[in-house]
């Protein structure tokens, strides 16, 4: 069960990756967190994978810089925040459940807080 579970991280890794890739190239699709979520999947499901990608040249200029510095560009900060935005919006607009919809509105303004007050912005 403990193998499967790494496999299923490694697999979801990769597929992060990909993702996070596609963003470099095209604007519409933010990044960073796809190659946050890129880098927790490969800590996650293998040493040699977590090694490889932190050693690669898409870390070093996409990630390194955050995790060392908790702190993104103004437009990688809209980016991300925009993304996640429309992410949480499904749900909000399609569920009928109060309690959910006020669950996904204190993550919004929660989301808000930890971007505007704990992530530094830098300028390049």
């Amino acid at each position: 069960m403990k193998r499967i579970k790494k496999i299923i991280f490694v697999i979801a890794g990769f597929i992060f990756l990909l993702l996070g890739i596609i963003g470099i190239v095209l604007p519409i699709l933010p990044t960073v967190p796809f190659l946050l979520l890129t880098s927790y999947c490969f800590a996650r499901g293998s040493n040699k994978f977590e090694t490889w990608f932190k050693s690669s040249k898409i870390y070093k200029n996409y990630l390194e810089g955050f995790i060392i510095n908790k702190s993104m560009t103004l437009k990688q900060k809209i980016y991300t925040s925009t993304f996640a935005d429309i992410m949480i919006a499904f749900p909000l607009i399609i569920l009928n459940n109060l309690y959910i919809k006020l669950f996904l509105i204190i993550i919004i303004i929660f989301k808000y807080y930890y971007f505007i007050f704990k992530i530094k912005t830098i300028k390049i």
